[in-house]
């Protein structure tokens, strides 16, 4: 095969092949994202009881838990790559992350801060203290939901 035709062989075939795997990359990005806020949830719900008092307060499990939610909180945002909104697979992102993205950065840095602010509070295991600043966490959730998560 000559230089040239291998050549045209390797573009036609990145030409091909290229939206495929931006594709791929999307949909990744998408269960990227799902499983980061499952794993937010995982964590999130059992320290919600304990506020609740629906399950025996544990300061270290709580701590634990809320290390665990302000670490995810920093890579949640990394999810929301362009093209991944519902055209390319299964999700509740509304087409407002795209349209307003400083707004929906605005709102995913003030999970992240609330996050790491619990996750302080928590190293002193005192529920008193805890418990305002888990309810503040819980408000920045639910903003961002309301905002830009589809019902």
């Amino acid at each position: 095969m000559t230089m040239k035709k291998t050549l045209a062989a390797l573009l036609l075939g990145t030409i091909v092949f290229t939206p495929v795997f931006a594709d791929e990359a999307q949909e990744k990005a998408i269960e990227y994202r799902q499983s980061v806020f499952t794993v937010v949830g995982w964590h999130f719900k059992p320290m919600g009881a304990m506020i609740k008092g629906e399950k025996p307060f544990n300061a270290a499990e709580f701590q634990r838990m809320a290390e665990n939610v302000a670490f995810m909180s920093k890579l949640a945002a990394e999810g929301f790559i362009p093209g991944s909104d519902a055209k390319a697979g299964d999700t509740e992102a509304k087409d407002d992350i795209w349209k307003k993205p400083d707004e929906f950065k605005s709102k995913m840095a003030d999970f992240e801060k609330a996050s790491a602010e619990l996750a302080s509070v928590a190293k002193g295991g005192d529920m008193n203290a805890i418990k305002p600043v888990f309810g503040k966490t819980a408000e920045t959730c639910k903003a961002c939901h309301k905002a830009f998560r589809k019902d």
